[in-house]
């Protein structure tokens, strides 16, 4: 696998030219690695990008204008090669474009381009979706983060932060098989001071989906509270909070867009959370991962 590599004096970042994809972290001031290691035994990811859908389309499909069209959960742009379009000491960039393959399941021109920069202990992720057709292009785009918890520790002994929230209303998925959203069943998730504990039944049931623009920060933290690592999502219209149960990770996710409600059948420019581009348009966003 094709990699670049930047540094600061704080960070040693490496992006993959596969799915152009973040996949290390390595926190030099207390030596060690803050990206979960892609174990494909557990889950064979780093931080992949989602697009151009976030989680799961009704029984792997969607309709645009009456076709039908098949669909892998969140999407194929992880699974390609992108081309390195610059590298330097403090950034990487890359670029995707639609193909003839691609149209096969997705019949929009498209160019995605991602880049990291490097600024000490933070790493901004930036996206650049480009309408390169004539017609007005669907769209969803997140990103999938995962942070080991700390050597030692356990998930239990940490705790998720929201600055500034009391509670957070929340939906889940059907069932991890399935994974289309629950819509109509809201919870709440309480806080104090605003954080909540993970104890160990936290994720039975799977990721939590946050709806609304209401997550602008989240944090992993140790027990005392103190931020372990931070992702800065201003604007965003979803995040989502997931793990696999057993495994020493967690996801801090902020999106444009989720998965599908159960049992959708409607046309793609109806789907919840779908994003639009007219021809031409560009589209640009960034979150910031900062390590404590």
């Amino acid at each position: 696998m094709k990699t670049n590599v930047i540094e600061s004096e704080r960070l040693t970042v490496e992006v993959a030219d596969a799915g152009a994809e973040l996949i290390r972290i390595y926190d030099k001031a207390n030596s060690r690695e803050v990206l979960w290691n892609a174990d494909p035994a557990v889950w064979n990811r780093h931080a992949p990008i989602l697009f151009p859908m976030v989680g799961v389309s009704n029984q792997g499909q969607y309709r645009l204008n009456g076709k039908v069209y098949p669909m892998t959960q969140h999407g194929f742009a992880r699974d390609m090669d992108f081309t390195l379009t610059s590298c330097d000491s403090g950034s990487i960039w890359y670029a995707l474009e639609s193909t003839e393959q691609t149209k096969e399941n997705y019949p929009f021109d498209f160019r995605l381009e991602v880049g990291h920069r490097l600024f000490d202990n933070q790493i901004q992720v930036i996206w650049r979706v480009e309408n390169t057709g004539k017609d007005t292009m669907y769209y969803n785009i997140g990103a999938h983060p995962a942070f080991r918890i700390p050597e030692g520790l356990k998930k239990t002994d940490m705790k998720i932060a929201f600055d500034g929230q009391s509670c957070l209303p929340y939906i889940n998925i059907e069932d991890p098989g399935c994974g289309c959203a629950l819509a109509d069943q809201v919870h709440t998730l309480k806080l104090e001071n605003g954080t909540c504990s993970i104890d160990e039944h936290f994720f039975d049931k799977g990721v939590y989906i946050f709806e609304n623009e209401i997550i602008d920060k989240a944090s992993i933290c140790y027990g005392d509270g103190s931020p372990y690592v931070s992702v800065l999502c201003e604007d965003f219209t979803y995040f989502g909070l997931w793990t696999k149960p057993t495994h020493p990770f967690i996801c801090l996710e902020p999106w444009f867009g989720r998965c599908d409600d159960l049992g959708y059948t409607g046309e793609l420019k109806d789907k919840t959370g779908i994003m639009q581009l007219d021809a031409g348009d560009t589209f640009e966003a960034s979150y910031y991962i900062v390590i404590h």
